[in-house]
C-alpha cells in the first residue's frame, strides 16, 4: 500500500522548474531591446540633425496638413456612418435583390485598394467631362478634395455597414423576445435595446476604422490634395531632407496613440457596470 501511495505521488509530483529563461522570454527581451535602440537611435538623428530654420519654415505647413487629414477623416468617417445605415440594413434583409446589392457594394469596397478607388473617382470619372458638365456635377468632380472625401466615404461605408451588422447580430434573440413581450415595437426595440448593446460591441472596431482611415488619408496626397503627406512631399521635394519625413511619421503616431487611448477610455467608462 505504502509503494502504492510512494508510485502515485511521484507520478503527481510537479516536475522542477527549468533553469535559466525559456526561449519566448529571450526572443521578446530581443526584440524589446532591439526596438529601444531603434528608438534611441532616431532620437539621436533627430537630435543631431535639428535645424531650427526648417521647423520655423515647416512646421506651420505641417500643422495645416493635420488639420485637412484630420477633416478629410472626419467628413469621410460620418458621411460613411450615415451611408452604412441603409447598406446593413440591406444587408440583413430577407428580400434578395437588397442583400445581393449590398453584399455587391460591400464585396467591391472592401475587396479592392483605396488607392484603386480614389484613382477610379478622381481619374476615371474625369474622362467623363462632357458628361459631367451636362449634368452640373465637372464642379465637384474637378476638385482633388471633393474626390477625395467622396473615395474615403463609399470606402468606410462599406466597413462600418459590417461592423454594424456584425455588432447587431452579436446581440441574442432573446432581447428581440423579451422586446416584444413588453409591446415594444421593432423601431423602438432597436433603438432603446438593441443599439445601445451593439454599439458597445462596435466601439472598438469603429476605433480601428478610424485609425486605419487616418493612415489611409496619405493616399489622398498623390491626387494633389495637400494633406500632412501632402505638405510633407512638399517639403521634402524643397530641402530633400529626410528628417522632414520622420516629422510625419510622428505626427501620424501620436495620432493613432490617441484616438487609440481615447477609445480605450470611453471604453471602460461605457462598460463600468458590466465588471461589477
Amino acid at each position: 500500500m505504502s509503494a502504492t501511495v510512494q508510485a502515485s505521488e511521484t507520478v503527481l509530483r510537479p516536475p522542477p522548474p527549468a533553469r535559466g529563461w525559456p526561449r519566448e522570454r529571450v526572443v521578446g527581451t530581443a526584440l524589446v531591446a532591439l526596438w529601444a535602440l531603434l528608438g534611441i537611435g532616431l532620437a539621436l538623428y533627430l537630435f543631431n540633425a535639428w535645424n531650427p530654420a526648417l521647423f520655423e519654415k515647416y512646421a506651420p505647413l505641417y500643422l495645416k496638413g493635420v488639420g485637412v487629414t484630420l477633416t478629410l477623416v472626419a467628413l469621410s468617417m460620418v458621411i460613411g456612418s450615415v451611408l452604412s445605415l441603409p447598406i446593413a440594413y440591406a444587408r440583413m434583409s430577407k428580400n434578395r435583390v437588397l442583400n445581393a446589392l449590398s453584399y455587391g457594394y460591400v464585396y467591391f469596397f472592401r475587396g479592392t485598394p483605396l488607392l484603386a478607388q480614389t484613382f477610379l473617382i478622381y481619374y476615371g470619372l474625369g474622362s467623363f467631362r462632357p458628361q459631367l458638365e451636362a449634368i452640373g456635377l465637372w464642379s465637384f468632380f474637378r476638385e482633388a478634395w471633393y474626390c477625395g472625401v467622396l473615395a474615403f466615404s463609399l470606402n468606410t461605408a462599406a466597413y462600418q455597414a459590417e461592423i454594424l451588422r456584425g455588432a447587431i447580430e452579436s446581440v441574442s434573440k432573446g432581447q428581440w423576445e423579451a422586446a416584444a413581450a413588453l409591446g415594444l415595437s421593432k423601431f423602438q426595440t432597436m433603438r432603446k435595446v438593441i443599439l445601445p448593446q451593439a454599439l458597445i460591441v462596435a466601439l472598438r472596431p469603429y476605433g480601428n476604422e478610424v485609425i486605419l482611415m487616418i493612415k489611409g488619408s496619405a493616399i489622398v496626397a498623390i491626387i494633389t490634395v495637400y494633406d500632412l503627406m501632402g505638405e510633407t512631399r512638399r517639403a521634402y521635394s524643397r530641402t530633400f531632407d529626410f528628417q522632414t519625413y520622420l516629422w510625419a511619421a510622428l505626427i501620424y503616431l501620436s495620432m493613432v496613440e490617441t484616438l487609440r487611448n481615447g477609445v480605450e477610455w470611453i471604453e471602460r467608462r461605457i462598460t463600468r457596470h458590466l465588471k461589477r
